[in-house]
């Protein structure tokens, strides 16, 4: 099992290295954001402990750049702060994790187990249908690269059919998932939205579409790849 430690507190990493070493766990430090990045970026890891309040890049930077590159190696987020924005921060920035300073081995070490038995499978923080571009954490949308404004039942009606590509939901599954269990009103209700959000994000011919699925529901239909872009992907956009 092997640790990354990006600290700059020299008595912490210290303290921490050792205790995980202890446990059998290879482990290497790094004393700052940059520093820090390059080696989760060139090396494999089974978890991340990331200070926030780094020299020269911070851990939210350290986390967003290796979300962004596809790194998705459990990260446990460090801060001496306890402010819940700083939570909520971390969390919508990917991180997987979060302990406030002053802290014990014996539950960090409880958190590294816990991650480690959840593995880092991908967990992007938006969603990417196509031209169409999500962010749940943000509550924005795009279309290629223009934004679309949403009301907050729009948003929650694309972000459901988005989760679900190609895939029939009914009016019912849109209602249960977006409407709250005491709604009475109209079911068609669900119609109005899909018509908006068809207007609204206007989605190109190339890109996905939502599609009315006769006496069953919608779908957010994703065209396949043309066999010339199959042939030569490097051509495909």
């Amino acid at each position: 099992m092997r640790i990354l430690v990006v600290e700059d507190e020299k008595n912490v990493a210290a303290a921490v290295r050792k205790g995980l070493e202890t446990e059998g766990y290879a482990v290497d430090t790094a004393a700052d954001g940059s520093e820090g990045l390059w080696y989760a970026t060139e090396n494999p890891y089974d978890v991340i402990v990331l200070d926030i309040m780094l020299p020269k890049l911070d851990g939210f930077g350290v986390c967003r750049e290796l979300r962004n590159a596809g790194v998705w190696t459990p990260i446990i987020m460090l801060t001496a702060r306890t402010a819940e924005q700083d939570e909520a921060t971390a969390l919508d920035l990917g991180a997987d994790d979060y302990l406030s300073k002053p802290f014990s081995l014996v539950v960090l070490k409880a958190h590294i187990r816990a991650l480690v038995r959840r593995g880092s499978e991908p967990r992007p923080s938006s969603i990417e249908v196509g031209a169409l571009s999500i962010d749940p954490a943000a509550r924005k949308c795009r279309v290629s690269d223009r934004s679309v404004e949403l009301t907050s039942r729009e948003f929650s009606v694309i972000e459901f059919l988005a989760r679900n590509p190609d895939r029939v939901v009914s009016k019912l599954d849109v209602l249960d998932n977006v409407w709250d269990y005491n709604f009475d009103g109209d079911p068609n209700i669900v119609e109005v939205y899909v018509r908006r959000l068809r207007t609204k994000l206007a989605l190109p011919e190339s890109g996905p579409a939502i599609s009315t699925v006769r006496g069953s529901g919608y779908m957010l239909e994703v065209p396949a790849k043309s066999p010339a872009a199959l042939e030569n992907p490097e051509n495909s956009v």
